[in-house]
């Protein structure tokens, strides 16, 4: 006999899952103020939910609350900012070591196509985040662990639009392919190694002033635009299944 489990079990759950989800996307940018009333109407849920889902991400280190402005995105802090590139370096590839023993022919495709498409954009293009963001979180699914992608959901909400790129496109998807390769082999030391070089050639500093200095991304109107609608009754698909909006 097995029993289900939700991976969300509650409004509010739901409602720290959809928020924690725009923070990750860079949709909630840092300093912005968030209004209970707006996100109770965006997420069709009552304000309670949205107060305690916002306490909650408080305690997380993701917003703030002033007594006159309310709850505000947390700004990125470079000592922050490196110390969650070493726990990240970590655990993704604690998480690469256990995909190439579980990964299947069509997790590796996918891998594939999506490291493709980044090779070839220009390096200003802005879907490249997008692309690697879900280059990376696929490999955290092939893991199987639950606990690890919650973390990983977690720390990239914690870099404000996940992990900005210093380096060209073409270089990130040249260690993309080291990284698909060892999981192809099915070798867990290398592709944990490969995937701990990855994240740690980057310079967390230099990623976290980018963010001052790359185009703002387009970010859906507050009157509910039919996207905007669509993409966020998507989110809350998926968290209600515990999984990740695509």
């Amino acid at each position: 006999m097995t029993t289900e489990i939700p991976g969300y079990v509650s409004k509010t759950d739901l409602v720290a899952a959809l928020i924690r989800e725009l923070i990750i996307t860079g949709e909630l940018e840092s300093g912005e103020q968030l209004r209970q009333r707006d996100l109770a109407q965006r997420f069709h849920v009552s304000q309670t939910p949205v107060r305690e889902a916002m306490r909650r991400l408080e305690s997380e280190g993701l917003l703030t609350c002033d007594t006159h402005r309310g709850f505000t995105v947390v700004a990125p802090d470079v000592g922050r900012v490196e110390e969650n590139f070493q726990i990240r370096a970590a655990l993704e590839s604690l998480g690469a070591s256990l995909a190439a023993r579980k990964i299947d022919a069509d997790g590796l495709a996918r891998l594939q196509a999506l490291n493709d498409q980044m090779r070839v954009l220009a390096d200003d293009d802005t879907a490249y985040a997008e692309l690697n963001r879900e280059f990376h979180f696929t490999v955290y699914e092939y893991a199987h662990s639950p606990l690890l992608l919650s973390l990983m959901r977690l720390l990239w909400a914690s870099l404000h639009g996940g992990p900005r790129v210093s380096r060209t496109h073409a270089e990130s998807a040249r260690q993309h392919d080291e990284i698909l390769a060892a999981l192809a082999r099915g070798d867990a030391d290398a592709a944990s190694a490969r995937t701990y070089a990855h994240i740690m050639g980057a310079d967390p500093v230099k990623e976290l002033f980018g963010c001052k200095t790359r185009p703002a991304r387009s970010r859906p109107a507050r009157s509910g635009s039919r996207d905007a609608s669509d993409r966020d009754r998507r989110r809350r698909d998926a968290a209600r299944r515990g999984g990740r909006p695509g």
